[in-house]
């Protein structure tokens, strides 16, 4: 994190980002002084409520980070920023999207956390706008005009008031990621669990953190388990109590972590979950999408993978994915970043944030299960693109699970029986 000081000294000069978190209630004209660099700014943490008229002058803006400000209108000057394609306002009070607002090349816009009630049917005039994030606002429906978006991967519209879920949007055809927990067709009370004292645990380090909540290593009975407490805050999927109700609901699995029960008197009041320690042997498959992959996970350089390897991830999240789609519950985030492995093939699939539930047995059901049979689609291609060898069976399920027509993709049980059969 750079300082106001240093912009204003010149020390700055050249700087390809700039993130600046000082308190901040109007746009420092200085940083126009790097117009002929600047690719990336991050104002977020200040109190900004508007941008200056001239923005454009950052000819070189590709991305632009203000959460966590006071905006009450997303600013009409961003759609004439000749190179922005990933716009992050998070955390203000937006009430209002114009149309203006909405660059031509967006890809990516971030406005989780706001005060929404509409879009303006021009986002469909966004045609490379893959990754749209709206958990947290006050729609109660979506312009039809958004399935013009044809490369629309990803897709957040956790804790809404959307009456019912679009009949088009699960026709798109690029899309693989969505969640829609806590809108009022999609509510979820958290199922019955055992419950856990707080006492009765022995809170030893902290394993990680994410954008739910934290997880410590702890002890219960004299057995290692893994405590994760809720920030109790939106994340950019949605709401903890949701993301509790599915872990719940979905039971046991062998390529899934189970949860032995809820802290019911943690000391903060905070929900929180009690689940057995993952074999420390196990790794994440992959790392979240970057800025330039937007959608796509990020693998180490060099990571490569065995034939048997790739059968047992493949047959483990196959399986894993038919036994939630039974139940009623799309994990809306089936990606190799929450996927633990040790390179032998026994993989578990994790993080419930964006999962959502549903009433299984309906054609809803159905059309939701061949959408994330395209995340799926995504997964074995990175694997083959990784392989030691060419495996045409799964890279003909692969191509299948791709399919721009979802009713023609198969699902997970079938993508399971195929892959049992080689």
């Amino acid at each position: 994190m750079q300082t106001l000081q240093e912009l204003r000294s010149g020390q700055l000069a050249g700087a390809v980002r700039l993130q600046l978190r000082c308190g901040l209630t109007e746009f420092p004209r200085e940083i126009f002084e790097l117009a002929d660099t600047l690719e990336i700014l991050d104002l977020t943490g200040n109190a900004l409520s508007s941008l200056p008229d001239d923005l454009p002058r950052l000819h070189r803006l590709r991305i632009i980070f203000c959460s966590e400000n006071q905006f009450t209108q997303l600013p009409p000057i961003l759609g004439s920023c000749p190179s922005l394609t990933m716009i992050g306002f998070k955390a203000n009070r937006i009430e209002s999207v114009p149309a203006a607002a909405l660059p031509a090349r967006l890809r990516w816009l971030i406005l989780t956390d706001n005060r929404i009630e509409t879009l303006p049917p021009e986002i469909g005039r966004c045609p490379d706008l893959q990754k749209l994030m709206l958990s947290g606002n006050r729609l109660r429906a979506l312009p039809h005009e958004l399935a013009d978006c044809g490369k629309l991967e990803l897709l957040r519209l956790s804790a809404n008031s959307l009456p019912a879920l679009p009949v088009w949007l699960t026709s798109m055809p690029r899309l693989a990621w969505l969640a829609f927990a806590g809108n009022p067709f999609s509510e979820a009370a958290i199922p019955p669990a055992a419950s856990i004292s707080w006492n009765a645990l022995h809170i030893q380090h902290k394993l990680g953190e994410g954008a739910s909540g934290v997880i410590h290593q702890a002890t219960l009975d004299g057995q290692l388990v893994a405590v994760k407490v809720y920030k109790g805050a939106m994340t950019s999927d949605g709401l903890p109590a949701q993301e509790m109700a599915a872990c719940i609901g979905a039971g046991t699995h062998p390529n899934l972590i189970p949860v032995l029960g809820t802290i019911p008197d943690h000391p903060a009041g905070l929900p929180a979950l009690v689940m057995p320690l993952a074999d420390p042997g196990l790794r994440n498959l992959a790392g979240p999408p970057s800025f330039a992959s937007c959608t796509r996970d990020v693998y180490a350089d060099g990571q490569r993978f065995s034939a048997d390897t790739v059968f047992g991830i493949a047959r483990g999240i196959a399986s894993a994915a038919a036994h939630l789609h039974g139940r009623g519950i799309m994990h809306g985030d089936l990606y190799a970043h929450n996927i633990l492995n040790c390179d032998k093939g026994n993989a578990l699939l994790g993080d419930f944030g964006g999962a959502s539930r549903f009433e299984p047995g309906t054609a809803l059901a159905s059309a939701l299960e061949r959408l994330e049979v395209r995340a799926f689609g995504y997964l074995l291609e990175e694997l083959l693109e990784r392989c030691e060898e060419n495996l045409p069976q799964v890279r003909a399920l692969a191509s299948d699970c791709l399919r721009p027509l979802p009713e023609a993709r198969p699902a997970f049980a079938e993508a399971a029986a195929r892959l049992a059969t080689v």
